[in-house]
């Protein structure tokens, strides 16, 4: 059986805003395998990018882990680990943030900053992380290596920066690779290249991935296993095959519903309903109750537990749990 890399149990993170709290992960718990993709997918403000910040240590300062435990490469994490959690961050798990503009230095060559990981994590002198750094570049697919190696972010285009970003991401070789929205702001074209160059490094370097979207169409095509989140919740978590196939919460058969297809070509895509709620309107009883066209009272009242159905597959919902919702 495949090693744990991750292990998230329990997990529940609290937003101070003001003078009161306000709950934004609950209950959280999934794990990730050696070399295995799983995939986090929801609307924005479902708690996607939050599980990776929580991961990767880089909460704001106005969230707090209450309660729970992470576990990487055989690590508990605790806010208090300071410099043991640097050496783990970037060497055993790494992160390829959304904007890479925003992620990476404007004022260092970008080549530099690749091999500035290296020289952090790795016992290498200069020239070796020069050379470590120049290899990973080609490795992403990167062309006048030496040429770009000099260049400063600004002179990049979008797709190039993100292939930055994942040889810095990978240049030390990390257990865990968590890509938060890395390909939102590229176009199509360079949208699939990243994908099948995220796929490659998979395979080729055995690193797990822990890939975050809010596109369930990107997710299938580059995961193994979905998590779906909703307002904070994991509502449903399964093999990605099964989870197209046989959807069993509403807001993923809603997901689902509203992906583009050549059968739905001329046809107005399908929208769910209302919006993900706040922070500051979240209440009792089932997150995704005020937009559930099935939803009871018991909905409103009482947060559903988390059922395990058979072939890897747990729901979050109160259909499921009495028995009227079979997808």
């Amino acid at each position: 059986m495949a090693n744990t890399l991750l292990a998230i149990r329990e997990l529940d993170v609290t937003f101070t805003i003001g003078k009161k709290q306000y709950p934004a992960l609950r209950q959280l718990s999934f794990q990730v395998k050696e070399k295995e993709r799983v995939g986090i997918v929801g609307e924005s403000g479902c708690g996607k990018s939050l599980t990776s910040l929580s991961v990767m240590g880089l909460l704001p300062e106005s969230a707090t882990i209450t309660r729970g435990e992470i576990n990487v490469a055989g690590k508990a994490w605790s806010p208090g680990m300071g410099e043991e959690w640097n050496a783990t961050r970037g060497r055993h798990v790494a992160m390829i943030f959304q904007d890479p503009m925003s992620a990476l230095n404007p004022l260092m060559p970008v080549g530099k900053q690749i091999a500035e990981m290296a020289l952090t994590h790795l016992s290498v002198s200069k020239q070796e992380a020069k050379e470590l750094a120049l290899g990973m570049m080609a490795k992403v697919g990167l062309s006048r290596i030496n040429q770009l190696y000099g260049e400063y972010p600004h002179r990049l285009s979008g797709g190039m920066m993100q292939r930055i970003m994942i040889a810095m991401a990978l240049i030390c070789k990390p257990k865990l690779l968590i890509a938060d929205e890395p390909t939102t702001a590229l176009d199509v074209t360079i949208q699939a290249q990243i994908l099948d160059l995220l796929r490659e490094m998979n395979r080729s370097t055995n690193t797990a991935m822990l890939f975050i979207s809010h596109d369930l169409g990107v997710i299938r095509e580059v995961c193994e296993r979905v998590i779906v989140m909703y307002a904070g919740y994991m509502v449903e978590d399964a093999p990605v095959q099964e989870i197209l196939e046989h959807p069993k919460h509403p807001y993923t058969a809603a997901l689902l519903q509203a992906l583009p297809s050549i059968e739905k070509r001329g046809q107005l895509l399908y929208t769910i309903p209302g919006r993900v709620p706040p922070l500051t309107e979240r209440g009792d009883g089932c997150p995704f109750a005020g937009r559930c066209p099935r939803a009871s009272t018991i909905c409103h009242t009482k947060t559903p537990e988390l059922e395990t159905c058979g072939n890897g597959h747990r729901v979050r919902c109160h259909l499921y749990a009495e028995g009227k919702i079979f997808a």
